[in-house]
């Protein structure tokens, strides 16, 4: 490799501190670096579902939907690892909409949904358990993006888009169910 070419190991991290967007460096354990690590997360296990929805005709919509969110993820997850909110300005933003958009979708999966009267517990098939896994861990971001929230500014917008990606998550984990003919799980609250 010549002195040119980038390597992936810089080796400053190597002491746990780490660069955000504006260079300003910080502990890898901050409540920052901390959000955007799981919205990171949420890309990598996206992807996975993403590829198991590709898999089936009848799944090919949500892979489409799929793909989207990991892009929308990826630019949540440079809007939190910049803490200048004029350098934030400059980075792609979330469309407007956005959560209309997830509710028309929630919407329109649904009305295809029996009612819920139970708990259900994730699997059925195994993009369902997926879709559960990728909610799972968007509820996590959700999270450690309101607690980053409570001590520095993170824009609204970030905390409606995760709240409402996990709905999504939740309803498309059901609608793949139905277009894969797998039945839900229900829980049972008295034991198997």
């Amino acid at each position: 490799m010549s002195e040119n070419e980038s390597t992936i190991y810089t080796r400053g991290g190597d002491r746990g501190q780490t660069s955000l967007l504006t260079g300003r460096r910080v502990s890898k354990a901050s409540a920052r670096v901390a959000c955007y690590g799981d919205v990171d997360e949420l890309i990598a296990q996206l992807a996975v579902a993403s590829e198991l929805a590709r898999q089936h005709a009848a799944t090919q919509v949500l892979q489409a939907e799929l793909e989207v969110h990991q892009d929308l993820a990826m630019r949540a997850a440079a809007l939190l690892a910049s803490d200048d909110p004029v350098r934030a300005a400059s980075l792609p933003q979330l469309p407007e909409g956005l959560c209309a958009r997830l509710e028309a979708q929630i919407d329109e999966m649904t009305a295809d949904l029996a009612p819920l009267t139970r708990f259900i517990l994730p699997g059925g098939s195994l993009l369902s358990a997926q879709l559960h896994v990728c909610r799972t861990v968007c509820r996590r971001a959700e999270r450690a993006a309101t607690g980053l929230s409570e001590q520095e500014p993170v824009d609204p917008d970030l905390l409606r888009y995760f709240n409402r990606l996990s709905d999504w998550l939740f309803t498309a984990a059901r609608y793949a169910n139905l277009q894969l003919q797998s039945p839900e799980q229900l829980w049972n609250p008295q034991g198997s």
